[in-house]
């Protein structure tokens, strides 16, 4: 879900949301940390995550999220065989930590539907979710065979034929948790979503990685008002710990970011 759409993003929405607290916290002690153009970044001081203050709201968020990548035809959706390959030998890591060989599979994030695929082509019922039509419209296009809804996570209900709830196995949501304004009820939506004893794979930039540019406008990872949250591994875990999840695994990561594999609980 990585895009480059500042110049598509009126900075001057009506609509723009302040954050007197910390998101992943609520914690009301914070410092100024960046100012990049017309966005002002904070640093709370309790769990040290970076955010936006005030946040982009519906109408710019809408706008970002519309045909990120020009009609599917860049970013993400170069390279279609090498990212099945990489989807799978992600799906792969993901099945080391589930105690199921099959069932019900979810893609919070789903993009152009890659990671959905690898998980149908291994035995899953899968689902996507993305708020971005056109990514949808190709990853209905050529992964017809599993199941999307377009929009973001707190309106999904998914239902099976006889319209019953469905629950997953596994999630994935991988570089999106630094879209949105609000992580807790975020993670706790997926968390709901999950059976118990069901994984989720988390992924996202990660501001305090040893290899990330000293100058932040040179860093890959940084690019508001798209990212409005800037994680470490400790913030992240300790909101994933508040939002129902276990830590699992922390996976190592090369590039500046953080990969978690996590878990409901059981009970």
């Amino acid at each position: 879900m990585d895009m480059n759409s500042d110049e598509r993003v009126v900075a001057s929405d009506a609509s723009l949301i302040r954050s007197p607290t910390c998101p992943a916290c609520d914690a009301a002690e914070r410092r100024p940390y960046y100012r990049h153009e017309t966005w002002e970044l904070f640093s709370c001081e309790v769990c040290r995550l970076i955010y936006l203050d005030p946040m982009p709201g519906p109408a710019t968020l809408a706008t970002i999220y519309h045909d990120a990548y020009n009609g599917a035809q860049t970013g993400y959706f170069t390279k279609t065989s090498s990212k099945l390959r990489r989807s799978s030998k992600r799906l792969r890591i993901i099945r080391r930590f589930s105690k199921t060989s099959g069932g019900n599979f979810l893609d919070v994030g789903c993009n152009g539907g890659f990671m959905v695929e690898a998980a149908r082509r291994v035995g899953y019922t899968a689902w996507g979710i993305d708020p971005d039509l056109v990514s949808l419209e190709y990853a209905r296009a050529h992964f017809p065979d599993s199941r999307y809804f377009h929009g973001v996570i707190d309106e999904f209900d998914p239902r099976d034929s006889v319209g019953a709830a469905v629950r997953f196995d596994m999630a994935y949501c991988s570089e999106v948790i630094e879209h949105v304004p609000q992580p807790q009820a975020f993670l706790r939506d997926i968390n709901r979503l999950l059976k118990p004893g069901g994984v989720l794979y988390l992924t996202t930039p990660d501001i305090s990685h040893w290899r990330r540019p000293r100058r932040l406008e040179n860093w890959d990872g940084f690019c508001p008002p798209s990212h409005l949250l800037y994680f470490s591994p400790e913030n992240l875990i300790a909101l994933a710990r508040r939002s129902g999840f276990e830590l699992l695994s922390r996976r190592p990561a090369w590039k500046p970011g953080v990969k978690l594999v996590l878990q409901r609980p059981q009970r």
